[in-house]
């Protein structure tokens, strides 16, 4: 070997912490969990909305959420552990009221994705996969969101927050520690992460069309092939 150590810049992905046994849960949430199952020809394939909507109660995927969603789609804990722990968008300790993802990761690191990280934690005060001790924040180091013409990329409750600099992020993390209103640059106003998670659950509230769903750099091919007279071939056409 090289004698290298490998470090993970995602340290949050082992298992749940089977050892807090809080949860928010109560009849009310069963009842939502249920009608998740039942929206599917196959009960098991509501599993990842059913877990949006267990962190929406919890905060974070709680052992009284894996048990729930066991028992209704009947599979094991097991399976909905392993579910949960696959996908770093579920989270194995509790989210701040709002959860900030800052990507450094291909064209954000190289935009500067890695000095805005620094920047959000040295505000915050915390690092990756912590949250703040008043529970306002929680910070995450996140992968590709597919917005590379927008880079770099900070999310809010997994809002796109677009072209972002330490200045604008500062900027934004006093808006919201003030309670202040926010929208995101390609989409609604900044609710609590919380929320953001049942809805992903597939509980609108009503704010889908909120906000501009496509930014300027996406648009552009369309504004060049309009000026240009440009246009798809026909079906059928070559």
């Amino acid at each position: 070997m090289s004698g290298h150590e490998f470090t993970s810049y995602f340290p949050e992905s082992g298992g749940v912490d089977m050892t807090d046994t809080s949860t928010n849960i109560d009849d009310t949430t069963v009842a939502e969990l249920r009608e998740l199952a039942q929206r599917y020809p196959q009960a098991r394939s509501a599993l990842m909305p059913m877990l949006h909507l267990v962190q929406s109660v919890d905060g974070r995927i709680s052992p009284a959420g894996i048990k729930a969603c066991a028992e209704i789609l009947g599979i094991t804990t097991a399976q909905v552990s392993g579910v949960a722990t696959f996908y770093t968008m579920y989270r194995r300790t509790p989210a701040g009221q709002h959860h900030i993802g800052v990507c450094t990761t291909a064209l954000c690191a190289v935009m500067g994705g890695d000095m805005l990280l620094e920047k959000v934690s040295e505000k915050l005060g915390i690092g990756p996969d912590e949250v703040t001790a008043d529970g306002k924040f929680s910070l995450e180091r996140i992968e590709c969101n597919a917005a590379c013409d927008f880079a770099p990329v900070l999310m809010v409750n997994w809002e796109f927050m677009d072209n972002m600099t330490p200045q604008k992020a500062e900027k934004l993390l006093d808006d919201l520690a003030a309670d202040r209103e926010v929208s995101s640059t390609r989409g609604a106003t900044i609710t609590s992460w919380r929320e953001a998670e049942r809805v992903l659950a597939g509980f609108p509230d009503g704010r889908a069309d909120e906000g501009p769903s496509a930014g300027e750099a996406s648009l552009t091919g369309k504004k060049i092939a309009d000026d240009k007279g440009w246009a798809a071939p026909k079906g059928g056409q070559n």
